[in-house]
């Protein structure tokens, strides 16, 4: 079974706001490249879009226990705990 999460009006456009920006910055990456960027420079660039995705799974990951797993546990399906140390392992590494 395919798991889905509704996400309020707000929340989902928060979430998808900063993708876009997240996909600007990439796209600003490939530019650099194409325009023969400094190294240094562009490195720089990939550092500030992996800040970004950070900030956004933070977001996320915030919600997803505010939320998903807090509802879960509520109705007595620990299982979510499991589910989330393993989400959380792959988040760090």
């Amino acid at each position: 079974m395919e798991k889905k999460k509704e996400r309020s009006e707000k929340e989902y456009k928060d979430l998808m706001n900063r993708l876009k920006r997240i996909e600007g910055q990439v796209r600003g990456i490939q530019g650099m490249l194409e325009n023969d960027a400094y190294c240094a420079d562009v490195l720089t660039q990939v550092a500030a879009v992996n800040a970004a995705l950070n900030s956004f799974s933070k977001v996320l990951l915030a919600e997803h226990v505010r939320t998903c797993v807090a509802d879960n546990i509520r109705a007595g399906n620990d299982e979510v705990i499991d589910e989330l140390a393993v989400l959380l392992q792959k988040l760090m590494r």
